[in-house]
């Protein structure tokens, strides 16, 4: 927490949002989509890596962005995957009220790029989940294609970049809610309405200082 503290404090006027998450164990899987939602509690065994947590920084370019992906203790010990944001649900990235991130899956031969005519359609249907949830949406973003990403490691002091795409992921994420409800059956009521291939839910740590 001393890192993490210390990291913030240095790129506190980058960060946009962001928040640790409580294990994959208290997570929640929706596949199926909305017309046939099938409910499956953590962990999930066949993931590889595991998210921790995530930030949204304001950088001016990729090198920036990598810049301050370095430096998350994170990246020590795990990765970082750095992708640009197409663009936001809330500009304001508010965070105070949101409880659970819910991150969008999809095989990769699902993925559609951002601003084409098959991501614009697919944009329509988050259309109408945005309208049902109303107030519920604290924010969140649709995420550029797999082939942008960069990931960061850092291993004796050196960093180690990868460019993407990541042709072994089995799901990729091509993007995420941040959202605010009571309780876990309701948070899952709702992201079962989220149009995509998978969903999983976990809920925000709030931990002091983060």
């Amino acid at each position: 927490m001393a890192a993490y503290q210390s990291f913030h404090a240095k790129a506190a006027s980058a960060i946009r949002g962001g928040d640790a998450l409580l294990p994959a164990a208290t997570g929640v899987r929706i596949s199926g989509g909305p017309d046939a939602p099938t409910i499956t509690d953590g962990p999930f065994a066949e993931s590889a890596e595991v998210a921790g947590g995530y930030y949204v920084f304001e950088a001016e370019n990729l090198d920036d962005a990598l810049a301050f992906a370095r430096d998350i203790p994170a990246a020590k010990y795990g990765a970082i995957e750095v992708r640009p944001i197409f663009h936001t649900v809330d500009d304001a990235w508010s965070r105070h009220d949101a409880q659970w991130l819910a991150l969008l899956l999809e095989p990769p031969e699902g993925v559609n790029i951002p601003g084409s005519p098959e991501w614009q359609a697919e944009a329509g249907r988050h259309g109408d989940f945005a309208a049902a949830a109303g107030d519920q949406i604290a924010g969140g973003g649709a995420l550029h294609e797999p082939a942008t990403a960069t990931t960061v490691r850092v291993r004796d002091g050196e960093t180690l970049l990868t460019d993407g795409p990541f042709a072994e992921i089995a799901e990729i994420a091509t993007g995420f809610y941040l959202l605010s409800t009571a309780d876990r059956d309701e948070v899952v009521k709702l992201a079962s309405m989220i149009p995509a291939g998978a969903v999983e839910v976990r809920q925000l740590a709030r931990v002091s200082g983060l």
